[in-house]
């Protein structure tokens, strides 16, 4: 069964088509990246309306990622960062993973073209899929910092920011908050398309 917009919406999480890739001409990688240089009038506008200041742009896949095997190792570890995450994928595709309220995962498969922002706090993790390519701009507000903070880490100030936003909504509506659980390194979850058709 298909993840409605809805239900990601309730965690946190913006989501956005953009313009398909081969319309516009990205580099393979520029860190920095000057997100005024886009050529692409929706993710300008989407950049001006939400103060976007800072991008890079890289791709995973083994010809431009050095040390590929250990990076996607680290991104597969469960964390949260002290900032909302704001991907805008160029070409390819790949995973995230999401702790729902239930603390159950839902994965979202994105491909070009898909824009989506995690809000901070959020438990999360990212991998590709059987491609192992994906062409990614991380877009950020000011200086990017890109710190993940790795499960368990539920004292810290973005974690308890997030469970007061979005956790303990659904408490206040007479649900309880799941246990936290250890999670096994080899728990994958099963793929769930997402409908952004709402």
């Amino acid at each position: 069964a298909a993840a409605p917009v809805s239900d990601l919406k309730a965690l946190g999480i913006l989501y956005w088509k953009m313009n398909k890739e081969y319309q516009h001409s990205y580099p393979i990688k520029s860190v920095p990246w000057d997100p005024k240089d886009t050529s692409d009038p929706k993710l300008a506008a989407l950049r001006d309306d939400r103060g976007y200041s800072y991008a890079d742009i890289i791709t995973i896949h083994r010809d431009h990622l050095p040390g590929f095997d250990a990076k996607i190792a680290a991104f597969y570890e469960e964390h949260i960062h002290d900032a909302e995450e704001i991907r805008f994928i160029i070409k390819g595709s790949g995973y995230f993973d999401v702790r729902d309220t239930n603390d159950k995962w839902i994965r979202i498969h994105v491909k070009g073209g898909d824009l989506m922002t995690l809000p901070e706090g959020i438990y999360h993790r990212f991998t590709c899929d059987e491609k192992d390519y994906i062409h990614a701009m991380r877009l950020f507000i000011g200086q990017p910092v890109w710190t993940p903070f790795n499960r368990p880490c539920d004292e810290h100030e973005s974690r308890e920011k997030y469970i007061k936003t979005y956790i303990s909504k659904k408490e206040n509506k007479g649900q309880s908050e799941p246990p936290q659980k250890k999670v096994r390194k080899e728990e994958v979850p099963k793929p769930v398309p997402v409908s952004t058709t709402e």
